[in-house]
């Protein structure tokens, strides 16, 4: 019994813990456009990253309208339960494309293991085409990241400010 306090505020402590936010290493104010044909989201937000996570939050009015938490191994998106990284593919972009698609175009990192990246003085650009399955144009220029994929309507932009 004398253990059971000690057991309870272990509990309560543990519990807190596990809920919290983790802290991100850098933060940028940003423009931020997702559309594809499942959600379409376009305003000024902020982009969150550390070593282990990315965050995406749009805002409107000064509300969030969106967030989409990229981890290590899953998406949480704030209109959609959290999924892998595949399940996120195949519900909101395309399911060909590699699994960490997501989590490299927020952190303006190549796609594709880089394939057709041409190097620039101020970053990248890759043409990535796979004939009925995708049509990417990719850059990655100055402060702007710009994703767009023809074939399935898709569209992400970033620039930071």
């Amino acid at each position: 019994m004398r253990y059971l306090k000690y057991i309870i505020i272990f509990l309560v402590l543990w519990s807190l813990w596990g809920c919290s936010e983790p802290s991100y290493s850098q933060q940028n104010s940003a423009y931020i456009v997702l559309k594809t044909p499942t959600v379409k989201y376009a305003d000024m937000g902020f982009l969150y990253e550390n070593s282990d996570a990315v965050k995406a939050e749009i805002y409107s009015s000064g509300q969030a309208l969106m967030t989409l938490k990229i981890s290590k191994d899953s998406v949480c998106m704030s209109c959609l339960e959290c999924m892998s990284k595949n399940t996120f593919n195949a519900q909101v972009l395309n399911r060909d494309y590699p699994k960490d698609i997501v989590e490299n175009i927020f952190r303006g990192k190549p796609v594709f293991n880089g394939v057709n990246m041409t190097k620039k003085s101020n970053g990248f650009t890759q043409m990535i085409k796979n004939p009925g399955k995708y049509n990417i144009e990719y850059r990655v220029l100055n402060n702007e990241i710009l994703f767009r994929d023809t074939i399935n309507e898709i569209l992400i932009k970033v620039i930071k400010q």
